[in-house]
């Protein structure tokens, strides 16, 4: 419990951070609809946000070693304030893809803050409990986010200035706080190729988890409103793959630990692809068979990610865990930033199922690219531990510190 009241401020502006940075995706697509852009204007609009929140992750330590954590913090959150409130001000995908740079630049900077400041309080005592609290408080607020899109008007600028509030609170708890700011930790160095040379699979696996997640989310909304869901219901649905995602984290772990995590790793992508396919045959079976599909998406897809990092870890050094988390958080950010556009291409082209179908095939080449990797070297045998690896900040692996370690 005191660890908990010692990190509240900063837990408090996660949960704020996130009901106003996960409920603009969504509510952008329905707004876009409303106002006439076109698929690939919508998903542009999810690429942009991951183009800024990958712009955010690098310059977000460099800007904390300039003016402070406290600092740095308002600066992003005002950032993705001013971005939130112009939406209504100017009508026009472009503008609002431009806003949308704002907003990842603003997730992306305050996950790096306040990471770096639980980094810096943390003890290899206390590291478990805290990361166990973090992400507890960070997938609340994910689902949180989701379920506001119910009661969000879309293209209202009530709606949106409601998100900005949310983002100008999330100011409130860490710069109020009488913690005395810590130290900027150095900035790790960023090398792409780190994750390649460690393993290619993983690599490779952190793109995929991209191609399933940045565009169900981003783009998912337009698949709802196809197969005829309400505002309120599109909620659900991606509340529903929140919470698949979150409760696969125990039982994927536990095989990931107890069995080669390539196989498992293989065998979560072949679930995909049959998850794909079963929530384009329920599309036609009622609400709650797409609910029910779309958290079985959420538990086969969202591990993939971890998995892959735990995989990748394997073969590194304890030197290297920091640049190799920010090694694969790049590789994400890359797939994230292109795969809501393509997604919106194929779902004006070919119709609202061509969101799955890109996802099944990237899936699809996921599995033989593992089973070509498993006849490539054996899987090591002193392996580290499975964790969580939230997708937040190039800072995250530096906050998770010892905790893959045996």
């Amino acid at each position: 419990m005191r660890l908990l009241i010692s990190f509240a401020a900063l837990f408090f502006s996660v949960i704020l951070l996130q009901l106003s940075s996960g409920g603009t995706g969504p509510l952008d697509v329905l707004s876009g609809t409303v106002l006439g852009f076109s698929r690939q204007e919508i998903g542009m609009l999810g690429s942009a946000h991951f183009f800024g929140f990958f712009i955010g992750c690098w310059w977000a330590p460099r800007l904390m070693g300039s003016v402070g954590h406290s600092r740095a913090f308002a600066a992003f959150t005002a950032t993705g304030a001013i971005g939130l409130m112009a939406h209504m001000v100017v009508i026009d995908a472009y503008a609002w893809a431009v806003m949308r740079v704002a907003s990842g630049l603003c997730v992306a900077g305050c996950y790096t803050v306040i990471e770096a400041w639980l980094q810096s309080k943390v003890t290899n005592e206390t590291r478990g409990r805290t990361m166990g609290i973090y992400r507890v408080v960070d997938m609340t607020g994910s689902l949180g986010a989701q379920m506001i899109i119910g009661i969000l008007a879309p293209a209202s600028y009530v709606s949106y200035n409601l998100l900005a509030m949310g983002c100008c609170a999330a100011l409130l708890p860490l710069t109020l706080t009488k913690v005395k700011q810590p130290e900027t930790p150095e900035s790790p160095r960023l090398r792409p190729m780190l994750a390649v040379t460690r393993s290619p699979l993983a690599a490779a696996g952190v793109v995929v988890a991209a191609l399933s997640s940045a565009s169900f989310r981003m783009v998912g909304p337009i698949y709802g409103q196809e197969v005829g869901l309400s505002a309120g219901q599109i909620a659900w649905f991606l509340s529903a793959f929140v919470l698949g995602g979150a409760l696969a984290q125990f039982p994927i772990g536990w095989l990931a630990d107890k069995y080669d995590r390539r196989v498992v790793l293989i065998w979560l992508s072949v679930a995909a692809m049959a998850s794909c396919f079963i929530t384009v045959m329920a599309s036609g079976m009622g609400t709650f068979g797409i609910m029910l599909t779309a958290g079985l998406f959420g538990l086969t897809t969202f591990p993939i990610y971890s998995v892959a990092a735990a995989h990748a870890h394997d073969f590194a050094s304890s030197e290297e865990r920091v640049e190799l988390s920010a090694a694969l958080m790049f590789f994400f950010a890359l797939g994230a930033i292109f795969a809501p556009y393509l997604a919106s291409v194929l779902i004006e082209n070919f119709g609202a199922s061509a969101l799955f179908l890109m996802i099944s095939a990237g899936h699809a080449i996921l599995v033989v690219f593992g089973l070509t990797r498993m006849r490539a070297r054996p899987t090591r045998k002193d392996r580290t531990r499975y964790v969580y690896a939230p997708r937040t900040s190039f800072q995250v692996g530096r906050l998770l510190g010892r905790s893959r370690e045996k």
